[in-house]
This record gives structure tokens, C-alpha cells and sequence, in this order.
């Protein structure tokens, strides 16, 4: 029932937005070519379909960003329970990530196409960058604050390393691992977009700058509600997998659980 509930909060919230985005068409305000329609964003769908586009260009998109996150995601959880679990080097690195860490991967581009070329690259060594050090963050600290009580367990069982890391500190921090995961994956897919308008001849944010520059504003609106669809259903994604693992370990990663 609880799922049900939340799949008509779903159509109910989409159907609000329609009538809204709808109303505000017909009050004549806009022209179409400022703001086109839901109808027109149809058949926006419709002539990218017949022309083949419409899929390559969302394939293309998640291809980008699924070899991205998962790299990041890989390194940092690694690079995270190791720092997180020695101190002293931890100690060392901090002051380097805090200084890049406030760094716009963005602003990294002109480097990144000079050292990299264009094509897929540069869009994934962004969605990288924007991953990377959300992940690491939350996995140093989750580490750091893994209860002491577990580490005297494994003492007592004679768990030597890197047991100790994979099967005690992963488990217990991954609860709070998740929380880096959520973060990066909007931060990385919102730096794709980015990526893609710049360095890319396909994707969603090459779709959005091609629609700007042949004044298809259909075709715009249409990019940016994908955008914000596909995103959503990454984010349910992550927490189906968060989910998953968590009834594998035995953990829960809900408050109060």
C-alpha cells in the first residue's frame, strides 16, 4: 500500500506540474517559441524517435556517466577506508583535498580537453571530478567514526588485515557511505550536462546547446525534462542498491533502524 501511495503522489505531483506549465501557455503570455507546450515537447519526442537521436542521445549520456561514478565511486571508497583509517596520513592529505575540493570541475575543462582531446573523455574525467571527493569525504568520516566496540570484536576473533577493513570498518560505514553516493551522483550528473555542452557531439547536453543554436526551444525544454527524469530515476537507483546491500550485510542504513 505504501508504494502504491507513493506512485499516485508521483502521477498526482506530474499531473499539477502539467496543468501548471499548461495554464501558463494558454494564458497567451509567452509565444510558443519562448514556451512551447507540453504538446509541442511531444512531438519534439516524437521527431527525435523518427530520426533516431531521441535513445542515442540518452544511451550516450548514462554510458558517460556510469563509467564516471563508478570510477569515482571505486577510488574514493577505497582511497576513504584506508585514509579514514590511518590518521596520520590522512593528516597529510586533508589540506590538499579541502584545497581542491572547492574547485569546480568545470573550471578544469580547458585543461582537460588540451591534456585529453574531446569526445567521451572529457565528460567523464568531469563527472569524475565531481564525484570523487563527495564519496571520499563521507567514506574518511564514516571510517573515522566506525564504533570502537566492532575493532575490539575483531581483536577478540584474531581478524587480521585487510579483513579487518572489508569485512568490520566497509560494512559498518556504509550507512553513512550512502550519504556521499546520493550527494555525488546529483553533483556529477548536473557537471555531465556541463561536460557534454562543451566537450561532446552527442548527449543531453549536447542536445540542449544544439536546440539553442537552431532556436528549438521544444527541442531545449524536452533535453532539460529528461535531464531532470533520468536523474530521479539514478537517485532510485542508488537507493535500490543501498538498499540491497544493506540486506545483504544484515545493516540498515535508516535512522533509528
Amino acid at each position: 500500500m505504501t508504494k502504491f501511495r507513493k506512485l499516485i503522489n508521483i502521477v498526482i505531483g506530474l499531473g499539477l506540474l502539467l496543468i501548471g506549465w499548461e495554464a501558463v501557455v494558454l494564458t497567451g503570455k509567452y509565444e510558443p517559441s519562448l514556451l512551447p507546450s507540453p504538446l509541442m515537447v511531444l512531438k519534439g519526442i516524437k521527431e527525435l524517435i523518427e530520426n533516431g537521436t531521441f535513445f542515442t542521445h540518452i544511451k550516450l549520456s548514462l554510458f558517460r556517466f556510469f563509467i564516471g561514478y563508478s570510477a569515482a565511486v571505486i577510488l574514493a571508497i577505497i582511497l576513504g577506508i584506508i585514509l579514514g583509517w590511518f590518521q596520520k596520513i590522512w593528516d597529510v592529505i586533508d589540506p590538499i583535498v579541502q584545497v581542491l575540493r572547492p574547485i569546480s570541475p568545470v573550471a578544469w575543462f580547458p585543461f582537460i580537453v588540451l591534456w585529453l582531446g574531446i569526445g567521451d573523455i572529457p565528460a567523464i574525467a568531469i563527472i569524475f571530478i565531481a564525484a570523487f571527493f563527495p564519496v571520499l569525504l563521507s567514506t574518511v568520516s564514516a571510517v573515522k567514526k566506525t564504533d570502537k566496540t566492532y575493532l575490539k570484536v575483531a581483536r577478540n576473533f584474531g581478524i587480521k588485515q585487510p579483513f579487518v577493513l572489508t569485512k568490520i570498518i566497509l560494512p559498518a560505514a556504509f550507512p553513512n557511505i550512502v550519504t556521499g553516493l546520493h550527494l555525488a551522483l546529483g553533483s556529477a550528473w548536473i557537471f555531465l550536462v556541463s561536460g557534454e555542452m562543451v566537450g561532446a557531439q552527442s548527449g543531453l547536453g549536447y542536445l540542449i546547446m544544439d536546440a539553442r543554436n537552431s532556436l528549438r526551444t521544444d527541442l531545449l525544454l524536452l533535453a532539460i525534462i529528461m535531464i531532470g527524469v533520468l536523474g530521479l530515476l539514478l537517485d532510485k537507483l542508488i537507493t535500490l542498491f543501498e538498499k540491497w546491500v544493506g540486506k545483504t550485510w544484515g545493516i540498515s542504513s535508516e535512522p533509528g533502524r
